[in-house]
């Protein structure tokens, strides 16, 4: 693969990876959660952009 797994969750979930020849990222995230704080200010910065 080109990718190189970075982060897994407590279950062996995907959370992030990397491309390993180029800079591209990923992770998975969820800012919409009631459980992440400031996530609806995350997303709204986000879309400033």
């Amino acid at each position: 693969s080109a990718f190189h797994i970075t982060a897994v969750d407590d279950t062996g979930e995907i959370m992030a990876f990397q491309h390993k020849k180029h800079q591209i990222y990923a992770v998975q995230f969820h800012p919409e959660s009631i459980m992440t704080d400031h996530g609806v200010e995350m997303l709204q910065n986000f879309f400033k952009l």
